[in-house]
């Protein structure tokens, strides 16, 4: 019998597979989930498009999270190997669909973490804790040096890059404490919101607010889908799981009720209160914060602080989650012969992917600085460029990984299944349809309605930069996938190795079964 090469086991992956431990468990996947998903920095960006923002969020919940959802219940438990959403593309495309596919999934999340993420905390500390002043900057070679800005997002980027270095059995609880951090911020502005009504009235919003619009989808398709994404990350450490078949579905079907209601209801409760002309991508929920805490009088300074730690907290932890999953999957992909070697090595004492990890904080800082200098610090033309690159490369590699599963039902039809996604294949082809929807409408803002008109240009764009804006989007992408490609090439050694090691255990096996038909009572060779 041919020995089953379709999971990393072999020559370079099993000396690094050896150095995972088991400390992932049902609740740590549900807290885990949820700190990946809930993203409190794009709230505001589908607050900004008005009612129908929540009209939009309800429908594409139901023809999108829950299916996708359902998809990863059925691939995490049914192959719950260690780099998850590398492994399931790999074995159902090969080596090199693998290896660009991962490379684009990976280097989203150093982008996210080093550009909207890191310029969201800032906006945070800035309202609460700066007056709402711009941060000081100093002059050289006449260029304003946003120096205080650094001194915040250099470190905010490390400290989720140390996070990630952690053994799982530490980084966990980091994650679980995001995760309650969310509760807590918004719970208590769930809250205020209804004592800010109570005693100041709110804006109000029509019931034609809510009507769905064509133009209103393609505003919003983007970012919907970008919240709506990453049931699959906690499969990225499937061998670091207690009990994924088990654990998996569990822990997805409860996170996704969760997070639905953990976007939905601060949502509504931002249309509530600001009007849809005042709500910006970049600071729209902390604003709303800023807001509805006056109902606590001489003491709003002192909570709003506390909020915008909490603030922090959320985005900190919703980037420590995607590094620790996705940097693990790029090592996956190093030992397994679809990226450099040098990547795919698990450090023996924490268990975790020391030198990715590393890697995706020089990428996250180089991010921070040339975004930073490009828009020469326009914080809302940094933040729509970099959280356009995001979604879009992010959503790119979602175009593979949603149909491995159709793939590997019909390759690998024989594995358990603990659970089956119902109505697959018609449910895989609207997933497809969505994202392929989406990506272009990422690229070219109104593509096929108004491209680049004023409902759907990115906060800081004027309509004559329309151009620069598609390169921004286009060439990241172009170059990541020459990367992937390059990747592939470097990882031919492995892959090699691994193929040899397979055939020499194949011929090994296949001498033990001839010796063992050979002996007295042994079975009849065929």
């Amino acid at each position: 019998m041919a020995l089953d090469i379709s999971t990393p086991n072999l020559a370079p992956a099993a000396a690094e597979s050896s150095k995972l431990k088991k400390h992932f468990g049902r609740f740590d996947i549900l807290f885990f989930l949820i700190c990946t998903i809930v993203g409190v920095d794009t709230i505001a960006s589908v607050a900004a498009s008005g009612g129908e923002a929540f009209t939009w969020m309800v429908v594409l919940a139901v023809v999108f999270f829950v299916p996708q959802a359902l998809l990863f219940a059925e691939l995490g438990s049914t192959f719950p190997q260690e780099g998850g959403p590398y492994i399931w593309t790999r074995m159902a495309f090969g080596h090199l669909a693998g290896a660009i596919n991962n490379f684009l999934y990976w280097v989203t999340n150093p982008v996210w973490l080093g550009g909207t993420l890191a310029s969201a905390a800032a906006y945070a500390l800035q309202v609460f804790f700066h007056a709402g002043k711009d941060w000081p900057t100093v002059m050289i070679g006449g260029y304003a040096f946003p120096w205080a800005f650094y001194v915040i997002t250099i470190p905010f980027i490390w400290v989720a890059v140390l996070a990630a270095v952690l053994s799982f059995r530490v980084g966990k609880w980091i994650t679980t404490v995001g995760a309650f951090a969310r509760f807590l911020l918004l719970g208590v502005f769930v809250v205020t919101v209804i004592v800010y009504g109570v005693e100041h009235g709110v804006h109000g919003l029509g019931a034609g607010s809510f009507t769905p619009s064509y133009a209103g989808f393609v505003a919003l398709v983007g970012v919907l889908l970008f919240n709506y994404v990453g049931f699959e990350l906690p499969n990225s450490a499937g061998e670091e799981m207690t009990n994924a078949k088990r654990d998996v579905p569990f822990a997805i079907l409860r996170s996704a009720a969760f997070s639905f209601v953990l976007y939905a209801v601060p949502i509504l409760g931002i249309l509530l209160v600001i009007p849809v002309d005042k709500v910006t991508n970049l600071g729209g929920f902390v604003d709303a914060i800023q807001t509805t805490f006056s109902v606590f009088g001489g003491a709003s300074g002192t909570v709003g602080a506390a909020a915008a730690v909490l603030f922090v907290a959320c985005v900190l932890t919703s980037g420590v989650t995607w590094i620790m999953g996705s940097d693990r999957s790029l090592a996956v992909s190093g030992y397994d012969g679809a990226a450099p070697r040098f990547f795919g090595v698990i450090d023996a004492k924490l268990g975790t992917p020391v030198r990715v990890n590393i890697f995706s904080g020089i990428v996250s800082t180089v991010v921070l600085v040339l975004a930073t200098t490009i828009t020469e610090g326009n914080a809302y033309k940094f933040f729509g460029a970099v959280l356009g690159v995001t979604i879009s490369t992010t959503l790119i590699s979602y175009l593979l990984i949603f149909p491995s599963l159709w793939k590997l039902r019909r390759s690998h039809p024989d594995v358990e299944r603990p659970f089956r996604m119902p109505w697959m294949r018609g449910l895989t082809v609207v997933l497809m349809l969505l994202l392929a929807f989406t990506v272009v409408q990422l690229m070219a803002p109104g593509a096929f309605y108004d491209w680049f008109g004023a409902d759907f240009r990115p906060d800081g764009w004027k309509a004559s930069e329309a151009g620069l804006y598609l390169l921004t989007e286009l060439v990241p992408v172009v170059a990541f996938i020459v990367i992937g490609v390059i990747f592939w090439a470097l990882g031919t050694k492995t892959r090699r190795e691994n193929r040899a090691l397979a055939q020499e255990l194949d011929d090994a096996a296949a001498g033990v079964g001839v010796a063992a038909s050979a002996e007295p009572g042994g079975p009849t060779p065929a």
